[in-house]
């Protein structure tokens, strides 16, 4: 009791002192908590959409490789069927009370009376269907009624208010088969939160000869089971009149399968960012260490009498660790509740982006509070532990006599000797990865040199302190004369302090720097691919991933000024080598125009030959894996389509980012095995313009197909700049995730100077007895945190870049071989690092300046 009293009087006298150290607990536990709040808001959402829209049982066309869609969108671009006539059997079974034909695509586009899209954004679906009572159970009518002709539509409440649509307007819908105007007749209200979806519905014959091409076929059966009849029971009786050759899902199975498909995205989403709350967390760690170090440094002699009047080690030990466990009791209840507002937050700007999510589904489960608080408590305790640990091993004798910690000459030499094994092992590992020959071992190998040399130069923190720091005062401090030189002297005075504080701001910008050589890497290689091997003057592709419905490829054939388009396809086959070995592949179709568009270098046969009839061509490494030469026989079995056996004429190197490894054939030879109306859809255009006509060409092409807004033509200068804006979007969203643990660094920054401040009280009064001014005083400060800063910054962005340079090395086995260094960001960001130790710096040296000179000399 008395530990624990001694603890409490200590962590209240100090409570200024362990302000910023209960804020980095905080930040970094109301990520997690965040985090956990967040993605079980979005399971609880999706959850409720599930179970509302999923009915007793849902009769489906049997799942095989020709109707699973999870491979790209349905061959002909229209999904799997199911006659009408099904419906009476399905209602005559046994336990069904009901049982209603369903309509239900998503290869579709909406534009409004401008020719803008008004589909769905941020990866939700845009969702066309038709009308039915079913339809009563996830949706009320809020104004206007239900379709009731062919010209009449209904469109949900959340896309009529983000797109400002109201009843009377109209709306064209684009399909595989054409496009057709509807007039909206009635806006409905999901009952539950919608993610982000975009739903149209039309009356029911509408709906089926517009999106499935006739008026005697359905997507799905929706079945009502009688009353007190089980959905099991009610899908049992179904598959007896059905033969069982349908896919059969109850309301439990049909939310699970929905569960699943959303589960993957939710997943890499929460570890993401979990992995960033965990680095934050580990810059916590320098923080606390910093925070309590120099606690136990300044309050020696305090200890000395403890241990003089009888108090034994682990007593003293113990009290430290209390403070440190009421340090992350008190920060992590904070950041519990700052936790849910970052979950606030990021729904909101998941919102701004396209899903749609309701405070109103705000879920806390318990165990998100339980792993907040022990998170936080376990992180503060071990960061406590060395200094708890150091605190108990002052001799009371030592403490009296305020020599402070009796220096270890031996286990700096061994801390020594520890840093630079671990920042060898992790040289070594960057060098081997490099010397990799295959990019997934190689990943293994860079993954060990990156944590080995991480916590290499953490430990070896202070003894690179002594030097960096003084190199970086030449050039830094020198010029400001004899405060430059103090401000220098107070950085070197504690180098283990400053080698900590240092680290802290190097975990973040290492990786800044390291994700900066990759993206700029990615780019430069991509672009030297596309100079060198693209040949085509345009790519026409869609802008959310649809594929190219017939009339907008016409509409690009017709342009003026266009010599020539290739058709460019997706397959799914399963390919069978000469070895025997089997797999499910995608393969390649396009014009033999495609030789042209984009230049292979082929280390056998030539590219024009695989373009002949039953041939194709295939990557080097698949070849040399399964003994295929130019002559073989590989056995295709085509989804929708027959199998049959096709000739290689063609291996094509693996040098080169761009189809690498791609098996392709020509559309003809795809013809001849599959019928016209399982032909997949064609993925994107290429187009070359005629001699002296690129520019016109392309100002046609823009113009041919304004009619369809969901389809954009890039010129290369325009596919190089959309490259760069999704690289930089990519690195933009690490950079703010990072930024968490950089603002904990600067936060460590700050604690580690405010504490310094106190611990030269004394010293400070007697500098300025003698004459040092308060606007000196403040300068030298100021000098000391930002050379602390640019040493974790130096740090930080060498590290980085050999991390990110390793990285390029692996890249350049996949085809990307540009190493890019970005000198313009790493310079900036050094240079912001200065700024940063100045803004550090702001209250620690207004404090200290405004010091009572005879107050300082007379502390003790």
């Amino acid at each position: 009791m008395t530990t624990f009293k001694t603890s409490l009087r200590n962590f209240l006298a100090h409570k200024g002192r362990m302000a910023l150290s209960a804020i980095a607990v905080l930040l970094s536990v109301a990520f997690v908590c965040g985090t956990l709040v967040f993605t079980d808001t979005m399971n609880t959402t999706f959850d409720k959409l599930f179970a509302v829209t999923s009915s007793d049982v849902t009769v489906s066309p049997e799942k095989t490789d020709e109707t699973d869609d999870s491979d790209g969108p349905p061959a002909g671009g229209r999904p799997a069927t199911l006659p009408t006539s099904l419906v009476e059997k399905v209602a005559a079974a046994e336990g069904v009370k009901s049982a209603i034909g369903m309509v239900h695509s998503t290869s579709v586009t909406i534009v409004n009376e401008k020719n803008k899209n008004i589909g769905a954004t941020g990866g939700g679906p845009t969702i066309a269907g038709n009308w039915s009572e079913v339809d009563l159970k996830t949706f009320d009518i809020s104004s206007g009624q239900a379709p009731r002709g062919p010209t009449d539509v209904m469109v949900d409440a959340d896309t009529a208010k983000k797109k400002k649509l109201k009843i009377g307007d109209k709306i064209r819908t684009i399909t595989v088969d054409g496009d057709f105007t509807t007039t909206i007749s009635g806006i409905m209200k999901f009952k539950v939160t919608n993610p982000g979806a975009a739903v149209v519905a039309f009356e029911t014959k509408t709906a089926q000869r517009q999106l499935l091409g006739g008026d005697q076929v359905f997507t799905q059966i929706a079945v009502t089971a009688e009353s007190g009849v089980s959905d099991i029971k009610a899908k049992a009786g179904i598959a007896a009149a059905l033969g069982g050759s349908y896919d059969l899902k109850t309301a439990a199975e049909s939310a699970d399968e929905g569960r699943k498909d959303v589960a993957s995205f939710l997943n890499v989403m929460k570890y993401a960012m979990l992995g960033f709350a965990g680095i934050a967390l580990l810059v916590g760690i320098f923080l606390i260490v910093n925070t309590f170090s120099m606690l136990v440094a300044q309050r020696t002699r305090e200890i000395g009498l403890m241990r003089a009047i009888g108090s034994s080690r682990k007593q003293v030990n113990r009290s430290v660790l209390f403070e440190a466990v009421l340090l992350g009791i008190v920060g992590s209840a904070l950041g519990v509740a700052a936790g849910v507002g970052i979950a606030v937050g990021l729904m909101e700007l998941m919102g701004s982006m396209g899903m749609e999510l309701s405070t109103d589904d705000l879920t806390v489960k318990w165990t998100t509070p339980t792993v907040g608080v022990v998170l936080g408590i376990v992180v503060t305790v071990i960061a406590a532990y060395i200094p708890a640990r150091r605190a108990s091993r002052i001799s009371p004798m030592a403490a009296l006599r305020e020599t402070g910690v009796p220096a270890d000459g031996k286990s700096g030499w061994i801390r020594a000797a520890v840093g630079l094994l671990l920042t060898a092992g992790g040289a070594l590992g960057l060098i081997a990865a490099t010397q990799a020959d295959k990019a997934g071992e190689g990943s293994m190998v860079l993954a060990v040199g990156v944590v080995l040399s991480l916590l290499g130069f953490i430990v070896i923190g202070p003894l690179l302190a002594g030097v960096v720091v003084r190199a970086l005062s030449v050039v830094v401090l020198r010029a400001f004369g004899p405060v430059g030189r103090m401000a220098e002297r107070n950085a070197l005075r504690n180098p283990r302090r400053t080698g900590a504080t240092g680290a802290a701001l190097m975990i973040g910008l290492a990786l800044v720097a390291c994700l900066s050589v990759v993206g700029s890497s990615m780019v430069a290689s991509a672009t030297e691919e596309l100079d060198k091997s693209v040949g085509a003057d345009f790519i026409i592709q869609s802008t959310s991933g649809q594929p190219v419905v017939p009339a907008a490829a016409e509409a690009v054939r017709k342009t003026e000024g266009i010599a020539y388009v290739t058709e460019y396809r997706d397959v799914v086959a399963k390919v069978t080598a000469p070895d025997g070995a089997k797999a499910k592949m995608t393969l390649v179709a396009t014009d033999p125009t495609y030789a042209k568009d984009l230049r292979k270098k082929m280390v056998a046969g030539r590219q024009a030959d695989a373009y002949e009839k039953n041939s194709l061509s295939v990557g080097e490494e698949y070849a040399e894996k399964h003994g295929v030469k130019v002559g073989s026989k590989l056995t295709v079995a085509f989804n929708g389509g027959r199998t049959g056996q096709l000739t290689v004429r063609a291996i094509s190197s693996d040098d080169s980012a761009i189809e690498q490894g791609a098996i392709i054939l020509s559309t003809e030879t795809l013809r001849s095995f599959v019928p016209a109306e399982k032909l997949p859809q064609i993925f994107m255009l290429f187009a070359s313009a005629k001699d002296g006509q690129d520019k016109a060409a392309y100002e046609a092409l823009k113009t041919s197909l304004e009619p369809y807004p969901q389809y954009k033509a890039n010129n290369q200068a325009d596919f190089k700049d959309q490259l760069k804006d999704q690289v930089g979007q990519m690195l933009n969203l690490v950079y703010g995730l990072l930024a968490l643990a950089i603002i904990v660094a600067i936060l460590g920054v700050v604690n580690t100077l405010a504490l310094s401040v106190v611990e030269r009280t004394r010293e400070i009064g007697l500098m300025r007895a003698i004459g040092l001014s308060r606007r000196q005083l403040r300068r030298m400060i100021r000098l000391e945190s930002v050379v602390i800063a640019l040493f974790g910054a130096l740090l930080g962005l060498g590290l980085g870049m050999g991390w990110g340079t390793a990285a390029q090395k692996l890249l350049a086995l996949e085809g990307l071989g540009v190493l890019e260094i970005p000198w313009p960001t790493i310079i900036t960001v050094f240079v912001g690092s200065a700024f940063v130790g100045l803004f550090a710096a702001l209250v620690p040296a207004f404090r200290a300046g405004r010091m009572n000179v005879l107050n300082a000399i007379a502390s003790d």
